[in-house]
């Protein structure tokens, strides 16, 4: 519940960051837009004023300046003053503002004036007979289309912010929660590594400060070095399942997959452990089917997958117990598969016998780390895991990969098991 609730205060966090940065991004953007429309309005209005002074310039051929007479090129409504020399001024009919002040009058290149609270855009020149033809714009229609853009633009606002607050919480939330949930096994996995390494330094600290205490005798300091070596290599295979898996999480892509022979893969494994077997006087054998099982994969990670479950049958299994490596094809698939004689998974630790630092049964000699590596070669080499019990009433871990080579084959050997961890 707490992750949820971190995750969920990141990515609101995170979403309402994104929704400001937008809401800024889009006050620039329109107020741009409102300003680039205003400039071009106005520039378009000067080009007709312009071309309608160019245009009234000169009278159409015995047509006099008796009166405002304005003429557009393009046919646009022009508003029009006509002041004589003898300052009289004439406003033509249309024009609904009738007085002109004193600085408009003489205006040239096209300029704003406010006319009665109304912004008009003029321009003006000399006609031939001295007297003056003012001809303006009324701005209000191009104000009411900058209302129109601006309420348009309001309106898109929290429509839009809305949605980017959404879809930055959404994607946040699915960015963060992966990240969130690295974060809690990385600590969990810390708490837990710390937990198992306690136990055996708390055991050489002890055996070493009763051996520098006093003189003991020759047997006492050989069992304390017995336990300060048992502890020591628990360590070191602590410490090297922890490195693995760090290495592991930490790559970005898998070594380079090469065609393995599961068959040759199994005997070379029973020759490595075959001293194991001997010293507990574990039958410990290879059933493989005659046809080849290559499948593609790092060979190091398989080598170290099978190491992890041949150690774990041979610790878990009796003295003079019995430990089989079976090899199996059906169809385009290829399974490997290890039973033992041990006590068995209990269906209801099967679940979680890939949990880091979980052990299913209270055996000395493991930290709970090794299924978890193998599980995670299992995964990154897109294999399928089937934990059941042995026909001896033990443990069966079994694993099945794509062929590297399919093609017609005879099912020999187990059957592989569906995709994820199944319990028979």
């Amino acid at each position: 519940m707490s992750e949820a609730m971190d995750v969920r205060r990141a990515s609101t966090r995170v979403a309402l960051a994104a929704t400001g940065l937008v809401a800024v991004a889009y006050l620039v953007v329109a107020v741009g837009v409102v300003g680039l429309f205003m400039q071009n309005q106005l520039a378009q209005i000067d080009a007709q004023l312009t071309g309608s002074v160019h245009f009234n310039r000169q009278p159409e051929e015995g047509e006099p300046y008796e009166a405002p007479a304005p003429r557009s090129p393009g046919g646009v409504p022009i508003l029009a003053w006509r002041l004589e020399t003898d300052g009289t001024l004439l406003a033509d009919t249309r024009n609904p503002f009738t007085n002109l002040p004193a600085e408009a009058q003489d205006v040239e290149q096209p300029e704003t004036f406010t006319l009665d609270g109304h912004d008009v855009r003029l321009a003006g020149f000399t006609a031939p007979d001295g007297d003056r033809l003012i001809l303006g714009q009324s701005l209000d229609p191009l104000y009411g289309s900058r209302a129109t853009i601006v309420g348009a633009e309001i309106v898109i606002a929290p429509v839009l912010l809305l949605v980017v607050f959404l879809g930055a919480v959404a994607i946040g939330r699915r960015v963060a929660a992966p990240i969130e949930r690295a974060r809690i096994r990385q600590l969990e996995f810390t708490a837990d590594a710390s937990h198992e390494l306690r136990t055996p330094l708390s055991v050489i600290e002890a055996n070493t400060s009763l051996a520098l205490r006093e003189e003991r005798s020759a047997e006492w300091y050989r069992t304390a070095f017995e336990r300060v070596d048992r502890e020591s290599k628990r360590m070191h295979r602590l410490v090297d399942d922890m490195l693995w898996l760090a290495r592991f999480d930490a790559t970005q892509a898998a070594p380079t997959s090469e065609p393995v022979d599961l068959a040759t893969l199994a005997r070379q494994t029973v020759d490595r452990f075959a001293v194991v077997a001997e010293a507990r006087r574990l039958r410990l054998g290879v059933e493989a089917p005659e046809a080849t099982a290559v499948v593609n994969a790092p060979p190091d990670w398989l080598d170290r997958l099978l190491g992890v479950l041949v150690d774990n049958a041979c610790r878990y299994s009796p003295d003079g117990g019995l430990v089989t490596i079976s090899i199996g094809v059906q169809g385009a698939r290829a399974s490997l598969t290890v039973d033992d004689s041990g006590p068995g998974i209990p269906e209801s630790d099967r679940a979680r016998v890939f949990d880091r630092f979980h052990r299913a049964t209270d055996t000395p000699g493991g930290a709970g780390l090794g299924l978890a590596i193998g599980d995670a070669i299992v995964r990154a080499t897109h294999g399928r895991w089937s934990v059941g019990s042995s026909p001896s009433g033990g443990a069966r871990m079994s694993v099945s990969w794509p062929l590297a080579f399919p093609g017609p084959r005879t099912a020999t050997g187990p059957a592989p098991g569906r995709a994820g961890a199944e319990t028979a």
